[in-house]
């Protein structure tokens, strides 16, 4: 049965085609020639120019022209460096704090010539204010005092608690790296006691950067407090502070804001340490003192190990 079916459809097939050529002999039609356009008349290479070569730097003219003849578009090369706007690289004309601040009686000799002093330099801090509030209508010195010391609190306990998304919205670029740097494996723990002497905008600077209409506001505070701040290494153990041991700061923080920005804000932008400020503590580090290599079932005796002395080496900074 299925051989006559295939035979079958195999004659009608034949009889459809057959009717189908004599309609169009009787109509005259014809198929449209299909049109054919040469894409592509001679081949084109292009053999960059081996490495080290003579001449090849004399001949980089005549390479880029092959290389245009063959189709192969070179780009061209930018050597730039990319910068950010959002912040300053640094603190513009930084304010110089008086040697002796919070011990020198302002009713002393002392005190008087540095007080004359800062009347002195408050003429171009006036000037940078009124640019400030031309930008900024609701600046006010003595309330920024107070906004500004909020703005250090908060910063130093989300370092502590290590909140990156928290720390980058009350810090600038250029202060992230220099807070967090070395901090990866330590635990930080700090604390604001208390505020020994109201802040105080000392300084205030307006420049500009890229553009002269590009402008920044940086404003100086001064902030005298009583702090607690303990620095424990991964082994937990103490590096540097005491956590029940509070300690008078003074400190002249830098705070700064891209006035053009309609959207920007106040952050901590750096520290201004003055040349007359006492050394730091130094910083205790553990180290691994190697022993002597011992025996399976050699037990260990301390009282009867030397520790070796490490030998002096002559270097240079």
């Amino acid at each position: 049965m299925a051989m006559p079916m295939r035979r079958t459809l195999l004659a009608l097939h034949r009889a459809t085609c057959s009717s189908l050529k004599h309609a169009e002999a009787s109509l005259d039609l014809q198929h449209p020639v299909p049109l054919f356009l040469p894409v592509r008349t001679k081949k084109r290479y292009f053999i960059p120019p081996p490495v080290g070569v003579k001449g090849r730097g004399k001949d980089k003219e005549s390479t880029e022209t092959r290389a245009r003849a063959a189709g192969v578009v070179i780009g061209q090369e930018y050597h730039e460096r990319p910068i950010n706007i959002a912040c300053t690289a640094g603190v513009f004309d930084p304010y110089i704090p008086p040697e002796g601040d919070a011990r020198v009686s302002s009713l002393s000799k002392e005190g008087l010539k540095q007080r004359a002093e800062q009347i002195r330099q408050s003429a171009a801090s006036q000037l940078a204010i009124r640019k400030i509030k031309e930008h900024d209508s609701q600046f006010s010195t003595k309330d920024f005092a107070e906004q500004a010391q909020e703005i250090y609190t908060e910063a130093h306990n989300s370092l502590a608690f290590f909140n990156k998304e928290k720390l980058h919205s009350l810090v600038t670029e250029r202060c992230y790296p220099e807070m967090t740097r070395g901090n990866r494996y330590r635990t930080i723990r700090w604390r604001f006691v208390e505020s020994l002497e109201p802040p105080k905008v000392v300084h205030a600077r307006c420049p500009d950067m890229v553009s002269k209409g590009n402008l920044y506001g940086q404003v100086t505070v001064r902030i005298h407090s009583k702090q607690t701040l303990a620095i424990y290494d991964r082994f937990g153990r103490l590096m540097l502070g005491n956590e029940e041991q509070p300690k008078d700061v003074l400190e002249y923080v830098v705070m700064e804001r891209h006035l053009i920005n309609p959207y920007g804000q106040w952050r901590l932008h750096g520290k201004i340490v003055p040349s007359w400020a006492p050394a730091k503590d130094p910083v205790i580090k553990t180290v691994m003192i190697p022993g002597p290599v011992l025996k399976p079932g050699q037990e260990f005796e301390a009282l009867n190990y030397e520790v070796p002395k490490t030998k002096a080496v002559q270097w240079n900074k």
